[in-house]
């Protein structure tokens, strides 16, 4: 799978951005990109409004897909240069929302695992599945109607996959999407080539035959197929999915930087070229006007992006128990409405506060420093933090409460990904005993299945940062 989507497009956002520099009449070139309706009539921000919910939000969309705007399938040298596979599917590897707040130019930007759990048409399943789902029922409805031109169907079928798309990112998030836009392979090779290459930084070497990976330690800069294969890569790197993620958004930080800088806007052949770019294979909702978004953002420079992602719960969540090998990224919903709101300033609605109940943490295993991130993570979810720190090794972990806290306990079992419980009149009243074992793969871990440590901090776009 291909998590590029945020790139490409980020990279259309931001030369609408930088265009402001240059001015409008470059921006009329634009006209060409493809439409579609994927915002609701009474949904998006017309000219000249602001968004009702204090922020201007866009849905930034990755598909693996393998062919162009007109769905014809790429060439074959062309899928050899970019070393993709013939086989695409229809999944959204990459999901990022771009919230600007009303009055500001401070843009953030946050990713959603495309393996989050969420709920959806059709009953749960991965985020990145709304798409193909809400495609096939589509293209089931135009044909039992009696439809039988197949473009016809093509195009219904794929306006019912992005607007399934946004209708499942706005139910998890709480976020009101004003744009959508979306890309593909060929685009994101060709903005990343148009802006002359994007500085990144490795920590070591690596090499991966799966993406296409052949990178030296250090900083570098790198453009085309060499930077597909750079957000690429999950093989062999602490955390996989994630620490993919983390490079993405490494990257995409030196793309706004690159497109926002003088030796960009000032060029007038690197512009064009990454106008080209964006025509060729960029799809936007119909309703986006491209020169009113270039009024509103005056000001945004390319040091003032911040990249984050979403809370998660587990990276290794077991969903289905006839099938343990079958795994994905397990949310809560209201921790993740809360940290969206919490990027523009305001705040969720939250139930009533329970009694303050303390839980104390033991680390079974090796990870140092577990138990402090762990009862870190807890006291987001407004568990007072108790004692912290080292036991006798155990495999599994276990979470221990009085008969007054199982709800409370079970609670807390949940958050961190489905622990095993049991009630005991020895834990002290008022307090929840936690033992972290070795296979613990729930939020606090470092890599190999769990949240986001602690230590990585969010991604600016103000300098370049060196990740794994």
């Amino acid at each position: 799978m291909h998590l590029l989507g945020k790139i490409a497009v980020a990279g259309l956002a931001f030369a609408v951005l930088g265009g402001t520099a240059y001015g409008y009449q470059n921006l009329h070139a634009l006209d060409e990109v493809s439409r579609d309706s994927v915002i609701d009539a009474d949904g998006g921000t017309g000219p000249g409004e602001q968004p009702a919910d204090g922020s201007l939000d866009i849905l930034l969309v990755g598909r693996d897909s393998r062919t162009d705007k007109e769905g014809k399938p790429l060439p074959a040298d062309v899928l050899r240069e970019l070393r993709a596979g013939a086989n695409g599917d229809d999944l959204t590897d990459t999901l990022i929302v771009l919230r600007i707040p009303n009055g500001t130019h401070d843009v953030k930007a946050f990713s959603i695992p495309r393996d989050s759990y969420v709920s959806m048409p059709g009953g749960k399943g991965k985020i990145n599945a709304a798409f193909g789902r809400a495609k096939a029922a589509e293209a089931k409805r135009q044909r039992d109607s009696g439809e039988t031109d197949k473009a016809k169907i093509d195009q219904a079928a794929l306006t019912a996959a992005r607007r399934g798309t946004r209708q499942a990112v706005e139910d998890l998030t709480g976020v009101k999407i004003d744009h959508f836009a979306e890309v593909n392979l060929l685009s994101f090779a060709e903005i990343s080539k148009a802006v002359g290459g994007v500085d990144v930084c490795l920590k070591s070497a690596t090499k991966d035959k799966n993406s296409g990976a052949d990178f030296p330690a250090g900083p570098q800069r790198i453009s085309g197929a060499d930077a597909l294969a750079f957000v690429r890569q999950r093989d062999g790197l602490p955390g996989t999915d994630f620490a993919r993620v983390r490079r993405q958004q490494v990257f995409l930080a030196g793309l706004a930087r690159q497109v926002l800088s003088a030796g960009t806007l000032a060029d007038p052949g690197k512009l064009s070229d990454l106008i080209d770019a964006v025509k060729r294979s960029v799809v936007l909702d119909a309703s986006w006007n491209l020169l009113d978004f270039v009024s509103q953002m005056r000001g945004v420079s390319g040091g003032g992006i911040r990249f984050e992602t979403i809370p998660v719960v587990n990276r290794d969540y077991r969903y289905d128990q006839d099938n343990p090998r079958a795994t994905a990224v397990q949310v809560d919903p209201a921790a993740v409405k809360s940290f969206a709101a919490g990027l523009i300033g305001s705040a969720a609605p939250k139930a009533p506060p329970a009694a303050p109940v303390t839980v104390d943490i033991s680390n079974a295993g090796p990870k140092e420093g577990l138990a402090a991130r762990v009862a870190g993570f807890l006291g987001e979810h407004g568990f007072a933090k108790g004692t912290t720190g080292n036991t006798g090794a155990r495999r599994t972990s276990l979470v221990t409460f009085g008969a007054d806290l199982a709800q409370r306990g079970a609670e807390v079992a949940k958050l961190l990904g489905g622990l095993a419980t049991q009630e005991s009149a020895a834990v002290p009243p008022g307090h929840i005993e936690v033992v972290l074992g070795s296979v613990y793969a729930g939020p606090g871990t470092t890599g190999g299945g769990g949240a986001p440590a602690a230590g990585d901090d969010p991604i600016t776009s103000s300098g370049v940062v060196c990740v794994d």
